[in-house]
This record gives C-alpha cells, structure tokens and sequence, in this order.
C-alpha cells in the first residue's frame, strides 16, 4: 500500500471501509498498518483524493 500524505485530507473515509482494520487516523494523520493489510484494495477505490494506491508486484495502481 502506497500512501500520500500530501494528497490526503483526513476525511476518514478509507478508514470506514477497511475490512481489517489496518487504518486509523492519528493526529491528522492516516496510519496505514502494513502488517494487518490483506490489499483488498476497498481505501483506494473510496478515497476522493487519490492518497493512496495499492502496490501489486512493484507497480502501485489505484483500483477501479
């Protein structure tokens, strides 16, 4: 998962439909938990901005 955090305006939406968990909004800041990640790919379809992308085998997409 690929994150830009200059794009990002916390508007929390990736973090509602994360199936895992794996994002939480600190101090105006989306942290993206790698580790509990399954790349469903559902915060990159969500976000309005484009702040972040899933990475599959080096090349970072956003799925649509």
């Amino acid at each position: 998962m690929k994150f830009n955090i200059e794009k990002c305006g916390c508007c929390g939406a990736c973090i509602s439909v994360c199936p895992n968990n794996s994002l939480e909004l600190t101090e105006s800041i989306i942290f993206v938990n790698e580790d509990n990640c399954n790349d469903c790919g559902r915060c990159t379809i969500i976000c309005p901005l484009g702040a972040l992308l899933l990475e599959v085998e080096g090349n970072s997409q956003k799925i649509l």
